[in-house]
């Protein structure tokens, strides 16, 4: 009996530590600032389970300050807009969406996304299982889990019931392995942010894989960096920037690339 009182309480700690990350206001509006017809270094933002769009307001401001083409969707779920549905099926919502702006404005330039924790799946699938290569460049993942996360078994109590997606991120799953057999698309530079801090998808959780030691697949730690902190910290944007900007130097001619990287203010 002893043993259960403290393990609930164990089950109480972490659930309010978990809750610190969810974006719980369903007020998922944000303010189109995006001109598509003219657009040569497209960003897209993907955000994470139990999150919204509006998390990504400073790393927004940073990359359009850089001269970055950013834009985010909704990616819908449970009340339409906590990214709670299956990772597959997002996935597709996101190639729908990519299909169409390219089909109505087609000298967008190559594109690249940057997922956060389950956004980085959302990422990772579309490009390699949904022929999402022919469009993007550059892949970054902040602090996502494609190995599998062991905090998604909590999930699975949680949320179990109303999201399909909080499966498929256990360790090992049926949709990890499946995605995890093959190589990554070489065409496509694969970086992967984590950090050994980082208690939702706690290391070694978030390694992206090279066994044939790609050039174009790499891992990245951050120190002292907490889930939540990936978009918003100074040291990752850092990152974040080099990666987007060499990316972009693979695929756009020298008088198109982002301007001068200023410092960060």
């Amino acid at each position: 009996m002893l043993g259960l009182r403290r393990r609930l309480r164990q089950l109480k700690r972490q659930a309010e530590y978990l809750k610190g990350y969810f974006d719980l206001d369903a007020n998922n509006t944000v303010r189109r600032r995006t001109d598509f017809t003219n657009c040569p270094h497209p960003v897209l933002l993907l955000y994470g389970f139990m999150s919204t769009r509006r998390v990504f307001e400073v790393l927004e401001h940073r990359l359009r300050r850089d001269g970055f083409c950013v834009w985010s969707m909704n990616l819908g779920g449970w009340k339409d807009a906590f990214n709670t549905n299956a990772i597959d099926v997002t996935a597709e919502k996101v190639r729908a969406k990519i299909d169409r702006l390219y089909q109505r404005y087609p000298n967008m330039g190559p594109l690249s996304i940057v997922g956060h924790s389950k956004g980085g799946i959302i990422g990772t699938y579309y490009v390699k299982r949904l022929g999402g290569d022919r469009r993007v460049k550059n892949l970054v993942t902040l602090g996502s889990p494609h190995n599998g996360s062991p905090t998604a078994y909590f999930g699975v109590v949680t949320h179990g019931l109303i999201s399909r997606s909080i499966w498929q991120l256990t360790p090992m799953s049926p949709f990890i392995r499946r995605l995890k057999m093959g190589a990554f698309p070489r065409d496509v530079r694969f970086t992967s942010v984590f950090s050994k801090a980082d208690r939702v998808n706690p290391f070694p959780s978030c390694l992206a894989e090279n066994e044939h030691g790609a050039p174009n697949v790499s891992n990245i730690e951050i120190a002292d960096v907490k889930h939540r902190e990936f978009v918003t910290s100074r040291t990752v944007y850092q990152v974040l920037r080099r990666e987007l900007f060499t990316g972009y130097s693979m695929a756009v001619p020298a008088e198109k690339r982002p301007g001068r990287l200023i410092p960060l203010r």
